[in-house]
């Protein structure tokens, strides 16, 4: 082992674990107040229940050997994964790390059913989703998987974090359905700074997503470091420029999506492109996100926060432009188009579309099957008081003297919010 990839490894798994709350933080704000709580709370229960999933079976399930669609049970419960050298750190780190990853994935998906899921199906859903999708897309690329034989590219989670989630997040949009109000009032975010807040800290952990996947303090981490650096500020810029030249204004949320739109991209290509090719491929998945979240506004799709649009087409079209920009001269790894190896393209795709059928087909699975043992939907009533009172018995922002539940039965105050809602969800 190495103890400079040990320190660095420890630190980057530290940096993924933030992204989490930082994700609550991005996604609670952009919801109204009387379900920023719940919303929040869907990222922060993820470390949990997806997290202990993990170590019990997913990371067998991703990492130990099997079969080239599905790792087997060597690493269950742990079994095995102990001090050992996995490469030049601890087994035990490695599955930590991978962990932090899984975690994240699982919180992406619930940006597009927010303010209307109940809490309890939500749980069940990102247990078996990690279980019975990620580990297995997972394995597909980083352990010995049918994708990584054919020379798929995603050094840190193009395919396997944001295209698997995004497919999961529109599908559960879709099976879910619609908030009420959707398209009958405006929903506007209730705290832009705890938007701009997560996504610096999801910016800030993102250092570790991506450089921490070389899984050492070496030249390829250096190299993912910096372009996790500069694609988002290319894509910032140019997101600026298409949003004066569309409405004349530059909104705050706007630039944190931006942002978060540039990190997904760059994360499949970060240790396989030149800094240059970051700042292109930075600045073209800008475009189209952008107009993605202009499309998905006017149809009927309640992808509440736009898990799709950001992190979908930012994931599949990053995915694509390593095919691209994928330079052996930096990396060691494969060339991609410019490169003169065109097919890169074709295998990137591949990766993309394999991982949109699988996860698309076990997430309508898995909620057709979680339906059928507990309610998707919040009732009518609790969606239009807020999914804080209702699920959790709390809100984010308690007027008078704070109480709401006396013991099963609602106070008065509250019960008075059933019938008329405004913004805010207060009567």
């Amino acid at each position: 082992m190495n103890n400079a990839d040990v320190a660095w490894m420890l630190i980057s798994t530290a940096l993924v674990l933030l992204m989490t709350p930082a994700l609550a933080f991005f996604y609670g704000g952009l919801v109204r107040s009387k379900n920023a709580l719940n919303t929040m709370m869907m990222s922060f229960i993820s470390l949990g229940f997806a997290g202990v999933a993990w170590a019990l079976l997913g990371y067998s399930l991703a990492f130990a050997p099997g079969t080239s669609l599905v790792g087997g049970l060597g690493f269950s419960l742990l079994k095995g994964v102990t001090l050992d050298p996995q490469g030049t750190i601890p087994h035990v780190l490695f599955m930590a790390f991978q962990g932090t990853f899984a975690v994240i994935t699982a919180a992406l998906i619930s940006g597009a059913i927010v303010e209307r899921m109940r809490f309890s199906a939500y749980i069940a859903f990102i247990t078996l989703w990690v279980l019975a999708v990620y580990a297995p897309v997972a394995h597909w690329v980083w352990g010995g998987g049918w994708l990584a034989t054919m020379g798929a590219l995603d050094f840190a989670g193009g395919t396997v974090v944001h295209v698997n989630a995004a497919a999961a997040a529109l599908v559960a949009a879709l099976v879910v359905g619609p908030r009420f109000d959707h398209g009958r009032q405006a929903m506007l975010p209730h705290n832009v700074p705890f938007v701009l807040l997560g996504a610096g800290l999801l910016w800030f952990g993102w250092f570790g997503f991506n450089a921490g996947s070389a899984l050492a303090a070496n030249g390829i981490a250096g190299l993912a470091f910096t372009n996790t650096m500069l694609a988002p500020m290319a894509t910032l810029v140019v997101w600026t420029l298409l949003d004066v030249i569309r409405t004349g204004r530059v909104t705050a949320v706007g630039g944190a999506t931006a942002i978060v739109v540039g990190l997904v991209a760059i994360t499949p290509a970060a240790g396989y492109i030149s800094p240059v090719s970051s700042l292109m491929l930075g600045g073209i998945a800008a475009i189209p996100s952008y107009f993605a979240i202009q499309f998905r506004a006017r149809t009927r799709l309640d992808d509440s926060l736009d898990v799709v649009a950001a992190h979908g087409v930012g994931g599949m079209v990053g995915a694509l432009l390593t095919g691209v920009f994928a330079d052996q001269a930096w990396s060691g790894a494969a060339n991609g188009l410019v490169g003169g190896n065109a097919g890169q393209i074709g295998i990137q795709a591949a990766g993309i579309a394999a991982a949109l059928v699988y996860s698309s087909v076990m997430t309508f699975v898995l909620l057709k099957l979680i339906g059928l043992v507990l309610p998707l939907r919040a009732a009518s009533r609790d969606e239009a008081l807020g999914l804080d009172v209702s699920d959790h018995g709390e809100e984010a922002y308690a007027e008078g003297d704070g109480a709401i539940l006396i013991g099963p039965d609602l106070a008065p105050s509250v019960m008075a919010a059933t019938a008329v809602t405004t913004e805010g969800g207060r009567a």
